[in-house]
């Protein structure tokens, strides 16, 4: 799905480039051509499709996340034990958060953490779980958080769920 929406993206700029070649197209009546309204509704219909796909992308990536956490048995609530780092983009262009979890049981436990990835006025662009095995009693364990598709902006990262098991 994500290779369908950057080639998704690169149509869109191909029908930017063929809509600014044929915008100033007019008839002898001073009226834009036929051409030119055609290249305006398609480049309609690609910003659609785009915006179909990343909704595609977004539910799906949630739907996924809500799943792995379901399958966690007998998980506690560790919301509070979780902090993340800072916010940056890895060589594929995904948006990357590293993810520390502090095990407050006293035995080894293992986290399950869904990461929300959300840009200008707080809009959700993404979701992941990351698991984190293994984490001695009293002791932190790390992991990180990568988006599954390159995500525009200023973008920020927050907890939304966690749970120790």
């Amino acid at each position: 799905m994500v290779v369908r929406w950057k080639r998704g993206v690169a149509g869109a700029g191909v029908a930017v480039v063929l809509l600014g070649g044929v915008a100033g197209c007019s008839d002898d009546s001073g009226e834009p051509s036929d051409a030119a309204s055609k290249a305006a509704s398609a480049l309609s219909s690609v910003g659609s499709s785009l915006a179909s796909e990343a909704g595609d992308v977004l539910a799906s990536a949630t739907a996924e996340a809500g799943q792995k956490l379901e399958e966690i048995k007998d998980g506690v609530d560790a919301k509070g034990d979780v902090t993340l780092g800072s916010v940056s983009t890895d060589s594929d262009g995904r948006t990357t958060v590293k993810v520390t979890v502090r095990n407050t049981a006293d035995s080894a436990k293992s986290f399950g953490v869904q990461v929300v990835f959300k840009g200008d006025g707080g809009k959700l662009l993404d979701t992941v779980v990351v698991t984190v095995d293994d984490v001695a009693a009293g002791k932190t364990g790390e992991g990180t958080a990568q988006s599954h598709r390159k995500l525009d902006g200023q973008v920020t990262a927050e907890v939304e769920n966690a749970l120790r098991h």
